[in-house]
């Protein structure tokens, strides 16, 4: 059973319960901005130091469709908590 809540942004209905695979790739990016969007301003990385992050991350041999292949973390969920560090001290 899936569940379902309303896209405030555009009115359409979300699935929360599905797996990555079974989301289009605009749903996909959509539910990743929102999350990043909806973080805790005390948590939140500035947009200066989240931007500074992901350019040293797309210069990385490491990064492969968003994700870094090592740690396997999303590196724009990963720059987007100012505690957070980069496993291999890139950043």
């Amino acid at each position: 059973m899936k569940t379902k809540v309303e896209n405030k942004t555009e009115g359409k209905r979300t699935c929360r319960k599905c797996l990555l695979y079974e989301m289009d790739q605009g749903d996909y990016f959509r539910n990743l901005y929102a999350y990043i969007d909806r973080l805790d301003p005390d948590i939140k990385a500035g947009e200066k130091l989240y931007r500074d992050r992901l350019s040293i991350c797309k210069e990385c041999e490491l990064l492969l469709d968003g994700m870094c292949r090592t740690c396997g973390c999303f590196v724009e969920l990963r720059a987007a908590v100012k505690e957070n560090i980069c496993p291999y001290e890139r950043w």
